[in-house]
This record gives structure tokens, C-alpha cells and sequence, in this order.
């Protein structure tokens, strides 16, 4: 049986899955305080974790160890955060981390520029990840962008290296890490 978690669900709640979050809301199969580790499940239990809008406000390192830790091999690892230039991350003052479109890569096997040595786990590959750029508003140009930046892994690198990210700055990353 395919057993999926909600990690910090907030009042996002989904039918079928354990939703676990810090706060007792209404729907909360779990309530715990992700900084406790290890998370209160068994080893290799989950196979999807989604995992949005958490990462960017705790020492996640840690919490990612211990998600590979409950996933099952082949599991899917689905994460969204604000990307560096978003300004939620300055409007938040909860928000202690920022990433960019790389920074999951250090987590995988093939980890760039030789940094496999950096943790003691690794997922076995990105298998998703997008720049996410928010829609609606003054940044109608933002509907054109978001799939050339995304074109490729070229793109969304040329993209965080040059001009376009301070002139044309981005909401979120979505990236899915497999086990």
C-alpha cells in the first residue's frame, strides 16, 4: 500500500495521506514539531513526501536526513520553497534559509563539483525542478518566462547567474527528489 505524508501541512489537509504539522488544526493526523527528530514514523514507511513551505524557516539539513531515512527506495521526495530572489523571503521574518535552483543537487549522488562527501545520505537523483514565478499582478511577462527559464538546466543556471534574476526575481522552487 502506497503511503504518502504531508509534511507541515498547515490547514492544506489531504484525504488519504498522514498530515502532520506542529499545530492541533482541524484534520492533523500528527501533531509534532519537525525540529524533533527523529519524526515519529518507521523507517522506509513513505512513498511520496511533500513537503512545501517549510523548509525556508528551520535547519532543514537535518530534516532532510531523516525524510531519506522513512522514504522507501524509489520514493518521491516533492519540495517547494521560495527561490533566493523571491521577496517573500525578506517580508517573512520566519524565513532563516534561501535557495537556489542547485541547492538540492549537493543531496543526490551525483552531487556538483565533487561534493558527495557533504552529508552522509544521498537521494539518488533529481527528478523534477522548476523556477516558479508568480503570476497575476503587474508581471504579466512573468506567463513568457517562467518556460524559456525553464527550458533546461542551462537556462535556469544562466538565469540565477546573470542580470534576469535581479530584474525579473521569482516566487518558488519546486524540485522532487527520488530515493
Amino acid at each position: 500500500m502506497e503511503q504518502k505524508l504531508n509534511l507541515g501541512c498547515g490547514s492544506d489537509i489531504k484525504k488519504g495521506w498522514v498530515n502532520l504539522d506542529i499545530s492541533g488544526l482541524e484534520g492533523v493526523d500528527i501533531v509534532h514539531d519537525i525540529n524533533e527528530l527523529p519524526l515519529p514514523f518507521e523507517d522506509e514507511q513513505f512513498n511520496y513526501i511533500l513537503c512545501q513551505d517549510i523548509l525556508e524557516h528551520i535547519e532543514y539539513i537535518p530534516l532532510l536526513q531523516d525524510l531519506h531515512r522513512i522514504m522507501k527506495k524509489g520514493g518521491i521526495l516533492d519540495i517547494r520553497v521560495p527561490h533566493f530572489t523571491s521577496r517573500f523571503n525578506f517580508m517573512d521574518p520566519t524565513h532563516k534559509k534561501r535557495f537556489s535552483i542547485q541547492t538540492f543537487d549537493f543531496f543526490t549522488q551525483s552531487a556538483p563539483f565533487g561534493r558527495g562527501y557533504y552529508f552522509n545520505f544521498h537521494f539518488e537523483k533529481v527528478i523534477y525542478k522548476r523556477i516558479l514565478f508568480s503570476k497575476g499582478g503587474l508581471f504579466f511577462g512573468n506567463y513568457l518566462l517562467e518556460p524559456i527559464i525553464n527550458a533546461g538546466r542551462r537556462m535556469q543556471n544562466f538565469y540565477e547567474a546573470s542580470f534576469l534574476c535581479r530584474h525579473f526575481p521569482c516566487g518558488n522552487i519546486q524540485v522532487k527528489l527520488q530515493k
